[in-house]
């Protein structure tokens, strides 16, 4: 998967009561785009860097160029 700033990255939880945590990828250090990312965190806005783990997806920001859905 291309992971471009702006796409939003989705942490899902192992434990059945806790939800998901998303963040926006504001930076993408490599040029090759491989990990890390500078992420934003929508809950406290808070920056980190984050190396993706099998409990993660990514959900495209939709970009100038797509078609609206819908």
């Amino acid at each position: 998967m291309q992971v471009r700033v702006g796409d939003w990255l989705v942490v899902h939880s192992r434990h059945v009561d806790e939800g998901v945590r998303e963040g926006q990828v504001v930076e993408i250090p490599h040029a090759d785009g491989s990990p890390p990312y500078l992420v934003r965190w929508s809950d406290d806005e808070r920056t980190s860097l984050v190396f993706p783990g099998p409990d993660v997806s990514f959900r495209p920001e939709r970009h100038a160029t797509e078609p609206a859905a819908g």
